[in-house]
């Protein structure tokens, strides 16, 4: 019998670098996850966003709990999902906190429309989900927040953002023939 099923060997941390390197060959639409409420407004680019469910419609968003925003999103409870059109990397780039725009100077930028709940929208994102966080789950380091979407736009043009590689990508969408 062969031994290539067999699970290799590997201390912790060397499994969890391996995981990172695998995990960075997964490309993944990349997201501006945005909240307002009681507990302030902000806003974090998160490529780690599935859906779940359509009946309700449903999706996932990954936060780290060691993220200053996690208390914020948890607290506030009503969300935003904006899926990056293809020309928006500078943003990702301000919301991943990449940049030293200030959280407040990020929302200044003349993109966002008020949605429900006050909760900043994407004004041209290839699709916005409105919603609200119906349940969280800690599994290791970060909350899977499940997020039931209310109020749901999408665009029928645009690019999309890809993260792939620990680098944004541009997408673009192909005419039918």
């Amino acid at each position: 019998m062969s031994d290539t099923h067999r699970p290799s060997l590997t201390a912790p941390d060397d499994a969890r670098k391996q995981f990172r390197q695998a995990m960075a060959h997964l490309g993944a639409a990349v997201n501006i996850i945005t909240t307002c409420g009681p507990s302030g407004r902000c806003g974090i680019t998160a490529s780690a966003v599935c859906s779940v469910t359509d009946a309700p419609p449903t999706l996932l968003v990954c936060l780290n709990r060691s993220s200053a925003m996690h208390a914020v999103f948890e607290r506030n409870r009503d969300v935003c999902i904006n899926v990056l059109p293809g020309h928006h990397e500078l943003l990702a780039r301000h919301f991943a906190g990449l940049t030293q725009l200030s959280m407040e100077a990020r929302f200044s930028l003349p993109v966002w429309d008020e949605g429900m709940h006050r909760v900043p929208v994407l004004r041209d994102a290839l699709a916005s989900l409105q919603g609200r966080i119906v349940e969280l789950k800690e599994v290791g380091s970060h909350s899977v927040m499940f997020v039931e979407a209310q109020q749901i736009r999408v665009r029928a043009d645009g690019d999309s953002l890809i993260y792939f590689d620990r680098n944004f990508h541009r997408v673009p969408r192909l005419c039918a023939a």
